[in-house]
């Protein structure tokens, strides 16, 4: 999946923060809704603008930045 072509970053839109192409939805939102609960169908019943490869698209992006070392986490040591 090329992720680029759902997700972008526009200085002028909502700061920067990565967002959904054409739609004023960032990235940490939809993850967000998913981390408090939300299935992918309440999100896209919700937002009927994005779509199941628009989600997708989060993911990847999500996990490209994680395997590039973009993810900065706690300096705490937590057990999972």
């Amino acid at each position: 999946m090329n992720w680029q072509e759902h997700v972008v970053s526009d200085s002028n839109v909502l700061l920067g923060k990565p967002t959904i192409k054409g739609i004023r939805l960032s990235v940490d939102h939809i993850v967000s809704l998913l981390a408090k609960g939300w299935n992918e169908q309440q999100v896209l019943e919700n937002y009927p603008r994005l779509t199941q490869e628009d989600i997708k698209a989060v993911f990847a992006c999500i996990y490209e930045c994680m395997q590039d070392g973009m993810f900065v986490g706690s300096s705490k040591k937590t057990a999972l």
